[in-house]
């Protein structure tokens, strides 16, 4: 049953032709940034041959682009997360699924990660790009890796963040307005001192951005997804009577 939800969710995402204009938008940034930054190091690069440990291609351009991306995807997540609960509610669709024979868990495991697949869609155009580095150069593949783990697994937090508030409210600008407001705090931590920043997934992130894998911000944004996703089941759950 999860798996003919997430199907069905992925299907509705390409239904609306505003998902085709956001995602034809999102190549054209991640190309122009991407052949922006490749033109500026390539401007740069025989000051760079005579440096000791000078910089690669790759942490020249991928890492800024993998950045480029994970603040796009805060800032676009709260529009497809809208859609998932809160828009349901408004086009009197939902009350179809919350009260067919599937648990308040399937509803939202499916929503999720349909969700999901058409993020790691996106993810994966911007790994081709920077792969693409390997045909003129020597790129740093495991740099690469790091960095679209890092990006996966943001979008990830923000995905289960913004579903959580679209099951909170059937007004679709209210629950993306709660999930841009609240991840632009979280990233706003980042710029704080002591360990309060450590909340903020960016912080997380930055660490993979330089290539650095650790347990600790891997358990960090299992632990932000999977504190949502349940807030997010019990809600609908207790909406249900218990269902």
């Amino acid at each position: 049953m999860i798996v003919t939800l997430i199907r069905k969710e992925f299907r509705s995402l390409f239904v609306t032709p505003s998902t085709w204009w956001m995602l034809a938008l999102l190549q054209f940034i991640f190309a122009w940034f991407f052949f922006a930054r490749m033109d500026d190091y390539l401007h740069v690069q025989a000051q760079l041959a005579q440096m000791e440990n000078a910089p690669g291609a790759t942490i020249s351009i991928a890492s800024p682009l993998a950045s480029v991306l994970a603040l796009v995807l805060m800032m676009l997540i709260p529009l497809f997360t809208m859609r998932l609960i809160a828009e349901e509610r408004r086009n009197q669709t939902w009350i179809l699924l919350s009260t067919a024979p599937i648990s308040a868990t399937h509803i939202v495991l499916g929503k999720y990660f349909g969700l999901m697949a058409l993020l790691t869609l996106i993810i994966s155009a911007c790994a081709l790009m920077m792969s693409a580095l390997a045909l003129g150069t020597h790129a740093d593949f495991g740099l690469i890796f790091s960095n679209l783990l890092g990006i996966w697994l943001l979008a990830a937090s923000y995905a289960a963040l913004g579903l959580y508030f679209s099951a909170l409210t059937r007004q679709p600008i209210v629950a993306a307005f709660a999930a841009l407001a609240i991840s632009f705090g979280l990233w706003m931590l980042e710029m704080s001192s002591g360990n309060v920043r450590t909340l903020s997934p960016n912080t997380h992130f930055q660490n993979m951005n330089v290539g650095l894998i650790s347990s600790v911000d891997v358990c960090y944004f299992v632990l932000f997804v999977a504190v949502f996703l349940l807030l997010a089941i019990r809600h609908i759950r207790h909406e249900r009577g218990g269902r």
